[in-house]
């Protein structure tokens, strides 16, 4: 393993992470106080996002497999910089547009699983896969996702301290430095030979399973809030602690996935955490109880979040090693296509008081989910759970 090349994805990521959590705060202000702009704007410019990053990322993810790895995640990091630097110039409702698209501005995903700047994440994920063991993969997996998760939260208080503006400039100088640092990668440059997909079989259930979780999650994840503000009419102040610490708790809970793994492998340890949280999800709008309510929201997003590094590991050992950053791309697609059209749902079902049905349906599509998982994969955990350990600075091979 080639620490060097490691530690510069790290070093990336979160620089990358820090930028996006400022741009997390500084956008929505940005259109709708500073310039005025209604929701239904600031809905657009994240739908857009949304898109352009799915698009973005599986366009980049068959450059990264069929020419290099290394250069396509340069370029997909470019864009973030770009996009701040567009909005740091110029406030134009065409340019904000442009710079939503690019950077990949989102209210769909969090930013430890790869919201702004996300179509970063399945080049970025590719590499991890090349540069590491097996047996590693799932701790380094969650090593990202919590770094990102910590660094987004840093940003986005950064972002509370600064001007809009100032909170921009200072996103580009963060991802301008996410690119540099990436020049010292050495990567090993699988290439694959033909556009084909020879595990077109694997990658096609992980895109259904991938479609329905993105499509259970956008349902209620950019809802839980307003959910709060609606029914239990809690300040800002207050709403943002909470926030916060789940925020936190779900950081830190992306570490035990390797023990998870260990324990429980791949198809268990899905069936568990989001079965789990399916039950949350039906039980949230039944009992009116603050404190039961507030208890679920510190707790989801860290029960769907926990099992993400198991499944990316699965994934890569299910495909082949020329079509990682395909397989990567192509289930980002149909995750964030499926979450924002759920979202435009839910937009709708609130405005007309149905606050209830979203996580109804979203708990019963998980469900559905979980099963669909064991439908296609029971049996298929082929890596031992005995054999999967970790091991931050394990000497280079030859």
């Amino acid at each position: 393993m080639n620490r060097i090349s490691i530690f510069s994805l790290i070093a990336s990521r979160l620089a990358r992470s820090l930028a996006a959590g400022i741009i997390f705060v500084a956008f929505p202000y940005l259109v709708i106080t500073e310039l005025r702009y209604s929701s239904l704007i600031l809905g657009l410019a994240y739908t857009l996002g949304t898109l352009a990053t799915a698009i973005l990322g599986l366009g980049l993810g068959y450059v990264a497999d069929l020419f290099s790895r290394k250069y396509s995640l340069i370029l997909a990091s470019l864009l973030l910089p770009l996009s701040s630097m567009l909005i740091f110039i110029n406030h134009s409702l065409p340019v904000i547009l442009l710079a939503s698209a690019l950077g990949g501005y989102s209210a769909t995903g969090a930013i430890a699983g790869g919201g702004t700047g996300g179509a970063a994440v399945p080049i970025q994920n590719a590499l991890i896969a090349e540069l590491t063991e097996g047996s590693d993969r799932t701790f380094y997996f969650s090593l990202f996702t919590f770094i990102a998760g910590l660094a987004g939260s840093a940003g986005s208080y950064i972002a509370g301290i600064l001007t809009v503006n100032e909170g921009f400039l200072l996103a580009t100088v963060f991802s301008f430095i996410s690119v540099f640092v990436l020049f010292p990668i050495k990567s090993k440059n699988i290439r694959a030979k033909t556009t084909s997909l020879k595990s077109k079989s694997v990658i096609g259930k992980f895109s259904i399973t991938g479609m329905l979780n993105g499509f259970s999650y956008g349902l209620i994840a950019p809802f839980l809030i307003p959910f709060f503000i609606i029914i239990y009419h809690i300040p800002k102040s207050e709403m943002a602690t909470y926030t916060f610490l789940s925020s936190l708790i779900a950081s830190i809970s992306i570490l035990l996935a390797p023990y998870v793994d260990k324990k429980m492998g791949f198809l268990k340890s899905i069936m568990v955490t989001r079965g789990i949280a399916s039950i949350l999800s039906l039980l949230m709008p039944v009992i009116r109880i603050l404190e039961v309510s507030i208890g679920i929201y510190l707790v989801f997003p860290a029960l769907r979040i926990l099992a993400l590094p198991v499944q990316q590991r699965a994934m890569v050992d299910m495909v082949s090693q020329d079509e990682v950053g395909r397989a990567m791309g192509i289930n980002q697609v149909t995750r964030l296509a499926s979450s924002s059209a759920s979202t435009t749902i839910t937009g709708y079902l609130f405005s007309e008081s149905q606050i209830d049905l979203p996580f109804f349906v979203s708990g019963a599509i998980m469900l559905l989910n979980i099963y669909l998982y064991f439908k296609f994969f029971s049996g298929s955990d082929e890596v031992s759970r005995s054999s999967r350990g970790f091991s931050l600075f394990k000497s280079e091979r030859s």
